[in-house]
């Protein structure tokens, strides 16, 4: 339990912090004039680039022993709070190239967080614990939140901000020290990690599956499989990235408006544990569709319910899928290519990626265009509810054109 909970805490600091804490700063540096929504745009945008990188750097990285795993993953956590700190420097032009280090550093950290999780705990027979360890995003971005709120009730500057959140990243990663550096006082040899099973070492929750290939490999079904989970990238992103300014321009003076990123933080965390309780006989495509389709209307409802018990919903919906869907994925990869998992979810990566990094600058030039900032939202929430559903259209697709094998679906 000790090893799912520091791994938790570290992806609580990862992406809570190194990647989302900005969706709670963002309006504190708009209300500080310091920020438009425009640059705002581009520094989420280089936030996403720096992330997918990281993904892609995470296939180079050395990872044969638990220290190397260890010394890398404490070096990623401080480097998380150090470029936290660096947002509040006023040096403006270099925000866009922190942002983009911290992107590359917190995927970093969550790669080998999960590959160092499961590791550890497949060799102590306890992998099924593995899934805890996806609260920590939730978790982190729900703490983020609180914070922000708080720091927005005492009239606190945004720089000021960046520096709280520095140091509560610190103060977690002084918690779960021990922790690593006892499992890197004890760790095996590469040999000995090697005796694990690359299912175990893959970081997505074990979960019960057919393990032989299908009658024949498609390159084409995995292909607009992956442009579907894209989609996912995108859809989510735009309320992800804005929801705070999005509820400042629609609830103008709510007592409830910078609560509701908590909510939807909670609302990852229950997803997380909901997605592992998915049935092996469901059909992941058709568990996918209805992911899909609930972001969808959680997405579309800032649009059409601009109060606050339609914020909250679409706040909760928004989130409850957010790693449901990263899971299915994981799990719908393993029964295409059950030999090829880790090259095949580095495509999904990248896929789901470039969807993130298509969502903010899509805003930027909308609210430019329109003239409105609730207008230019308007128009960017409705392209990525859109595109959900045509998400979850390709998936119902893809049963229909290639439909499960009934020896794999037992």
């Amino acid at each position: 339990m000790t090893i799912a909970a520091t791994s938790a805490a570290s992806l609580a600091i990862a992406m809570g912090i190194g990647r989302f804490a900005f969706t709670a700063v963002l309006p504190m540096m708009l209300h500080d004039g310091i920020t438009d929504l425009e640059r705002g745009s581009y520094l989420a945008t280089a936030n996403y680039l720096g992330y997918l990188a990281g993904a892609m750097l995470c296939m180079a990285l050395p990872r044969n022993s638990t220290r190397q795993l260890t010394v890398i993953i404490r070096v990623s956590l401080i480097a998380t709070a150090a470029l936290t700190a660096g947002m509040a420097w006023p040096r403006v032009d270099l925000w866009g190239p922190l942002r983009f280090l911290s992107g590359v550093i917190s995927a970093v950290a969550f790669v080998l967080t999960s590959d160092w999780c499961v590791r550890e705990l497949a060799s102590r027979g306890k992998a099924h614990l593995a899934s805890l360890m996806y609260t920590g995003p939730g978790l982190g971005i729900a703490l983020s939140g609180l914070a922000a709120s708080g720091m927005v009730a005492a009239g606190w500057r945004a720089s000021s901000a960046w520096l709280a959140f520095a140091a509560l990243a610190l103060l977690v990663v002084a918690c779960i020290w021990p922790a690593y550096r006892r499992s890197s006082a004890g760790a095996g040899s590469a040999a000995n990690l090697a005796s694990i099973s690359p299912q175990a070492s893959n970081p997505a929750p074990p979960q019960t599956q057919q393990t032989q290939d299908p009658p024949r490999e498609n390159p084409l079904e995995v292909a607009v499989f992956a442009v579907s989970y894209g989609i996912a990238g995108f859809g989510y992103i735009v309320t992800a990235t804005f929801l705070p300014v999005i509820a400042r321009d629609a609830l103008p003076g709510s007592a409830w408006i910078d609560l509701f990123w908590p909510i939807f933080g909670l609302s990852v965390v229950i997803g997380c544990l909901l997605g592992t309780r998915i049935p092996p006989r469901v059909d992941h495509r058709a568990a996918l569709i209805v992911s899909y389709l609930v972001q969808a209307v959680g997405v579309a409802l800032t649009l059409v319910w601009q109060s606050v018990v339609g914020f909250i919903i679409s706040s909760f919906l928004v989130g409850l899928p957010f790693t449901i869907i990263t899971f299915l994925a994981v799990q719908e990869i393993r029964r295409l290519r059950p030999r090829h998992v880790a090259r095949y979810f580095g495509l999904l990566t990248a896929t789901y990626g470039i969807g993130q990094i298509a969502g903010p600058p899509l805003v930027g030039i909308l609210v430019n265009r329109a003239g409105s900032a609730s207008i230019g939202f308007a128009f960017a929430l409705g392209v990525a509810a859109s595109s959900l559903v045509c998400g979850a259209l390709l998936y119902a697709l893809m049963i229909q054109i290639w439909p499960i094998p009934k020896t794999a679906a037992t």
